[in-house]
């Protein structure tokens, strides 16, 4: 049996549907959806898996993470959801930007550089 189908332990349908999709995609494809939409999204997601590793300076610390693949699945799916909620808070910022551009009169608004 195909490991990865089966890495969070269901071996459902819909995760089989879900792993021949992901599988399908091409590889500019992939590498297009793996890529932050902006660096302040970059940013944010490497300290938040900072805060869950933790972090000791390399220079004076060989650090070995440890963990079963249960707790590891956990923590990709945890690094998952934290893209999805920053990429759709970034929708809503820019969707609140423009609209508060488009409310403000023309002559109103700061020039652009």
């Amino acid at each position: 049996m195909n490991q990865a189908a089966n890495f969070g332990g269901k071996n459902s349908e819909t995760t089989n549907q879900l792993w021949k999709y992901v599988s399908s995609l091409e590889p500019d494809t992939m590498a297009r959806l793996s890529q932050p939409a902006s660096d302040e999204v970059l940013q944010v997601m490497e300290r938040h898996v900072v805060a869950m590793l933790g972090q000791l300076p390399s220079e004076h610390f060989d650090v070995m993470i440890n963990t079963s693949r249960e707790n590891l699945g956990r923590l990709v799916a945890s690094a998952m959801m934290n893209g999805y909620f920053l990429r759709a808070a970034e929708q809503r910022m820019a969707f609140e930007n423009m609209m508060q551009d488009s409310a403000t009169p023309v002559g109103d608004r700061p020039s652009e550089p």
